[in-house]
């Protein structure tokens, strides 16, 4: 699995009853053809990334189907996880610096 391209921002707590912040990731990937998730329509990811006092961590995540933004019914294995986890907790901080 290859991140190609993300967009990342930070979701605003309007009525501050949430601890921390929370960041929507959407990350586009790339499998390959051979891999249970591939798909001709393109893959992305919708991740929500917690950041608080207790850390750092992903809440859920959703695999969508790039062109018709249908969400698939897989999970990602442990160690794609913790590669989507790895890449979130290092590009958060981008969105704080904009």
């Amino acid at each position: 699995m290859e991140f190609t391209e993300y967009t990342v921002e930070k979701i605003e707590d309007p009525f501050g009853i949430l601890i921390g912040d929370r960041y929507e990731y959407y990350i586009h990937i790339e499998v390959p053809e051979d891999d249970e998730l591939y798909s001709e329509k393109g893959l992305k990811l919708k991740v929500l990334f917690i950041v608080d006092d207790k850390g750092s961590r992903i809440s859920h995540y959703h695999i969508i189907e790039e062109t018709t933004e249908k969400v698939l019914d897989f999970e990602l294995e442990e160690d794609e996880l913790q590669k989507v986890e790895n890449f979130c907790k290092e590009h958060f901080t981008e969105e704080i610096e904009d």
